[in-house]
């Protein structure tokens, strides 16, 4: 029998704002007033129980908080849906709950992973399943990862990545309710909307609802891009929308349903969650890098421009500590291209394109935050490259989602005439995407 460390959490907030200088009435809405999670919890009560829950204490300045409140942390409406079924729970290191405490000048914050949070509530999760890089969020982008167990909780996690991208009828027969929290980051060929139409789709086919936890999106604040062309369709772009898509994971499934792009045009039973204090113009922090390779905002922000290079002999810095936030290779003119590197093995990429070999490129992780994409630096490149015909290789073509981008490049188009042709596409899509939107 479980004796969760959360009911003992009641008797702590007095001690918690004793110790913090703060009062009531400074405490920001978040979880319900008789469920309030402080840095000063005792943690010898979960060493009692022999349970590892992450609990991760943190400052944040005033200023640069938002006080958005996630999906996650509007848990009373989740946990009536989920009470008294076996639930299984989409996640991986990005899927926590998190609560703060005001102090004069910073915000305390506590977070707690969603699996362990539900488990405490002795809800009976059935199974956890992981995208790609895994449920801790360690693995290499295109990695193989393989079913296992919660070392922290005991239940069964079953790999999304690789060749079971669908929860299988078998996979589903113990579960009632289906939930869905991953931090997405807004680009077409970021997995993790994969993953979710796949969900949705098993769900659809087993009569299993899907409650979606919706999260800010850090590119939320533009659309750009070629909206991808059907016979185009990959795991890293499986729906006719631009490189940005400017949703957030909540609204994008809503539109995935919408549309009717699930197999057969069946329906998924969905419930969002949706954010609190958000709209699309408002800027959002990653505290948990949502992949290994996208450690910090300006990656993140930089991904849907600097992703192209994946399918190009040009490094993005895979192997760095600056991942997506420099690019270059050994061929580079270093007269044009003056700053260095040498690409080695860490976490999140054990086998980096050009490992231990001197790049010669640039760090653009000083640009002024991007409001499109740009695609200066990939033309520049293949105008200066040595082998123009081997410059774009298969991976290109899935990544741009149309044959007209690299043919354009080739032709010597400028980037404003690029974008010129874009235009019509993005008019479209923006308007079948107003229909789906639930933050202004």
């Amino acid at each position: 029998m479980k004796v969760s460390f959360f009911k003992n959490i009641v008797f702590i907030p007095i001690l918690g704002l004793i110790c913090c200088g703060s009062t009531n009435e400074q405490k920001k809405e978040g979880f319900a007033n008789s469920l309030i999670l402080f840095d000063t919890i005792n943690t010898s009560v979960l060493n009692k129980q022999s349970r590892d829950t992450i609990l991760v204490g943190r400052s944040i300045s005033k200023k640069s908080s938002s006080h958005i409140f996630t999906g996650a942390n509007q848990w009373p409406a989740y946990m009536k849906l989920l009470k008294d079924k076996k639930v299984g729970i989409v996640a991986n290191q990005t899927s926590v709950v998190n609560d703060t405490l005001e102090n004069k000048d910073s915000l305390r914050v506590v977070d707690v992973h969603l699996v362990d949070f539900i488990y405490e509530f002795d809800n009976t999760i059935t199974k956890v399943f992981a995208p790609e890089h895994g449920f801790r969020g360690t693995a290499d982008a295109g990695e193989l990862i393989k079913d296992g167990i919660d070392l922290k909780t005991g239940i069964p996690i079953i790999s999304l990545y690789g060749k079971n991208k669908k929860p299988s009828k078998e996979q589903l027969k113990d579960i009632d309710i289906m939930v869905f929290d991953i931090q997405d980051v807004g680009a077409r060929f970021y997995t993790y909307i994969s993953t979710l139409h796949y969900v949705m789709e098993a769900c659809a086919e087993n009569n299993i609802q899907l409650v979606v936890l919706d999260r800010p999106n850090p590119n939320g604040h533009y659309i750009d891009g070629p909206v991808l062309e059907p016979q185009h369709t990959s795991f890293v772009g499986m729906h006719p929308v631009p490189i940005v898509h400017g949703m957030t994971i909540g609204e994008y499934a809503q539109m995935i349903n919408g549309q009717g792009w699930l197999e057969n045009q069946i329906q998924c039973n969905l419930r969002v969650i949706a954010l609190k204090n958000y709209t699309h113009q408002t800027p959002y922090s990653l505290i948990i890098k949502p992949s290994p390779n996208l450690p910090n905002d300006v990656a993140i922000n930089l991904y849907p421009s600097l992703c192209f290079f994946e399918g190009t002999p040009i490094s993005a810095g895979r192997g760095t500590n600056k991942q997506f936030q420099l690019f270059g290779s050994p061929t580079l003119p270093q007269k044009i291209y003056t700053y260095g590197f040498t690409p080695k093995a860490n976490l999140g990429a054990k086998n980096p394109k050009f490992k231990s070999q001197n790049c010669f490129g640039l760090d653009v992780s000083t640009t002024k935050k991007l409001n499109e994409i740009n695609l200066n630096w990939l033309i520049d490149t293949y105008n200066v490259s040595q082998n123009k015909k081997e410059f774009f290789n298969s991976f290109f073509l899935k990544l741009s989602g149309t044959s007209l981008l690299q043919e354009q490049i080739q032709q010597g188009l400028s980037q404003q005439q690029i974008k010129d042709s874009w235009q019509q596409g993005l008019q479209n899509y923006n308007t079948m995407r107003k229909k789906y939107l639930l933050y202004l």
